[in-house]
């Protein structure tokens, strides 16, 4: 069945009253209970965690909502969820995944067909669409048939570069989307309200650490001074559960051997709000050489992913020691809307704030006094400001 045969059920709902509707979202079968008003856009994003279906104009005319239901593509902003009753809808999130994207997300990437990102999800499912119904469409034709995304910035020549190579590699049809399975949806349970946590049993973790490939979304090399001799700051390095305390809004939850641990962390910056449950190796731990590798993965409910190849050095200064740290970090999901400039002005303060942890830990020979928590969002933006001000005046 076909979103134009589609009928809504017969419902009359009161004001305030809640209407269960059940549909497969990403290969997941999830059932909510909405008031009859919330779109499917809303549904997704703030029932669902679904964020990646982003909302612009709210009237069907930008395209930044694109999903598909029963295969074809729709506007997430005009529909209401109700209506989708027994529907199958599939968002960015079940493209493909964050170690396996699907060719479209690939050729995208290769292309630098994006620049915000902001109109990403709606170009992608309308060219998934565009190949799917009509894999024979002409070059010349495809800046027309994508227009239906209005976005128009710099990148939009080579989101049309990277639709035609993907064409051309696939000249027989594009292959489905690739992450539609069992739980690929992010999960906010059915019927609860927007902001509440699954009560679903959790997915298991994924012991396995694989770096991406290419060049890292955010590469940070940072250097602090803290009062501290250096022997007293690898005191703190050789405990592990004290060494974690110190790492903002994170949390050790359990030690797997062979040097491999489990963890959680928060983020919060703004509106965006993400919890990671992930892992974590150190593959080098040298009190001698004041060297210490480590390499991390987590992922959030919402799909969100962040990896990352953190080295840590120490270096005696006088009476104190010089904190090096050199991380590249890998964002897929949610977290991926920050630029790179802002990713790795929030790298740089949680670094900062790591190391005074690290100092006052070192200092007192216990953690610090309840979870460090991340720099808060007005602090983050005053704090990069500020920075950025500074700098110009040097310039000057």
């Amino acid at each position: 069945m076909t979103t134009a045969e589609r009928q809504p059920r017969p419902v009359r709902a009161e004001p305030g009253e809640l209407v269960e509707v059940s549909f497969t979202v990403n290969g997941t079968e999830t059932t909510l209970r909405l008031p009859a008003r919330v779109t499917l856009s809303d549904a997704l994003r703030d029932h669902l965690g679904l964020t990646g279906t982003h909302v612009g104009c709210e009237h069907g005319v930008c395209g930044m909502c694109t999903v598909l239901v029963d295969g074809e593509a729709a506007r997430a902003c005009l529909l209401f969820a109700i209506q989708l009753d027994g529907a199958e809808i599939t968002t960015v999130e079940g493209l493909g995944k964050p170690g396996d994207l699907h060719p479209l997300q690939r050729s995208f990437g290769r292309n630098h067909a994006l620049q915000c990102g902001f109109c990403t999800p709606g170009f992608l499912m309308s060219s998934y669409d565009l190949l799917a119904a009509k894999p024979e469409v002409a070059a010349e034709e495809l800046p027309a048939e994508l227009s239906g995304v209005i976005c128009r910035c710099t990148g939009y020549r080579n989101i049309v570069t990277a639709v035609r190579e993907t064409q051309e590699e696939f000249p027989e049809g594009i292959p489905a989307p690739g992450n539609c399975g069992r739980r690929a949806l992010a999960g906010r349970s059915a019927g609860q309200a927007a902001g509440a946590l699954p009560e679903a049993e959790e997915e298991p973790v994924a012991t396995e650490i694989v770096l991406p490939d290419g060049a890292p979304t955010v590469a940070v090399r940072i250097a602090t001074g803290i009062a501290v001799e250096d022997s007293r700051v690898w005191t703190v390095f050789d405990d592990i559960q004290l060494l974690a305390r110190c790492l903002p809004g994170a949390e050790l939850t359990g030690e797997l051997g062979d040097n491999l641990y489990s963890g959680r962390a928060r983020v919060s910056v703004g509106p965006v709000k993400l919890a990671f449950n992930g892992v974590a190796k150190i593959l080098e731990h040298d009190r001698e050489a004041g060297r210490m590798r480590v390499l991390a993965q987590g992922q959030d409910t919402g799909g969100a992913q962040t990896q990352a190849d953190i080295e840590l050095r120490t270096e005696a200064s006088g009476d104190g020691t010089v904190l090096h740290a050199d991380a590249k970090v890998y964002l897929t999901g949610r977290i991926a809307q920050f630029g790179r400039a802002l990713a790795g002005d929030i790298s740089r303060r949680m670094f900062e704030q790591f190391a005074g942890a690290v100092a006052e830990a070192a200092q007192s020979g216990r953690a610090p006094e309840g979870p460090v928590k991340a720099p808060s969002a007005v602090k983050l933006m005053f704090g990069t400001l500020l920075d950025r001000i500074r700098l110009a005046f040097r310039r000057r």
